[in-house]
């Protein structure tokens, strides 16, 4: 099935990776023959990100954007990207550039058997021992915590819209991803995990292993506990996604 999806790329002074960002993910769509959108959400920058963005929404037609006063969080640049998203399917890729945007692109077409395509690193040396180190304690904990199977919760996540629709996210920082993951995955949505390489920052350094970072995951992590072991009233999934289809199919099939 030929989907539209619409990429959306939270930027933080990120004036010397968001350029190399679009431009990978704009020779992807053509690459592979893909109808989309780019939704780059400038979060507060206070570099040249907004004005490079501006020469980027010049050269391609299918780039829009939103700007933030001040920083409100990858989380909070995703949400809002999602709600002016036009695209049957969502993503994020963020504006450093790290992700080689044809490496979860490629896996579209699974989107006719499933709702949410999680990847996870091969390359895991492309990253310090630091951070690998800190990916493995947080999968561990996630997934003990929420009773999942995953290899990882931080990806380019791709989303069929309708899903999103039916859940909420109350997490503005970088927890808002698994967030997401657990609140559908509990849904009952089906989804696919696929193997996916990323390229190593070119300038800068990460925002995601900041103090600031650790007390908004470790506050998301929180109130995920509780809104899973408390949960307020559940909104029915989405009846145009796949897995509502697969279910109806085997209502069907069971008839017989």
């Amino acid at each position: 099935m030929f989907y539209k999806i619409s990429v959306i790329m939270p930027a933080l002074n990120e004036e010397s990776n968001i350029g190399m960002a679009v431009e990978d993910v704009a020779s992807v769509f053509k690459r592979i023959g893909c109808s989309g959108e780019i939704i780059i959400v400038n979060d507060g920058s206070a570099d040249k990100t907004e004005a490079v963005s501006r020469e980027l929404m010049n050269k391609y037609p299918f780039i829009r954007m939103i700007c933030h006063d001040r920083p409100q969080g990858i989380g909070a640049s995703f949400w809002e990207g999602v709600a002016e998203a036009k695209g049957e399917l969502v993503t994020m890729f963020p504006g450093d550039g790290e992700n080689d945007s044809y490496e979860i692109l490629r896996y579209l077409h699974l989107m006719d058997q499933v709702d949410i395509i999680v990847p996870f690193i091969y390359n895991k040396q492309a990253r310090s021992w630091q951070r690998r180190l800190i990916s493995k304690i947080y999968k561990a904990i996630i997934n003990i915590s929420f009773r999942l199977l995953l290899n990882y919760m931080n990806g380019t996540v791709v989303y069929r819209r309708s899903v999103l629709q039916t859940l909420t996210l109350k997490n503005k920082g970088f927890f808002y991803q698994a967030e997401l993951l657990i609140g559908a995955i509990r849904k009952g949505y089906l989804y696919a995990e696929v193997p996916c390489a990323i390229k190593k920052r070119a300038v800068g350094k990460s925002k995601a292993l900041t103090l600031k970072s650790f007390f908004r995951v470790a506050w998301g992590y929180l109130s995920a506990l509780v809104s899973v072991n408390w949960p307020s009233q559940s909104v029915p999934i989405a009846p145009d996604s796949v897995t509502a289809l697969r279910y109806r199919e085997l209502l069907n099939y069971e008839k017989y």
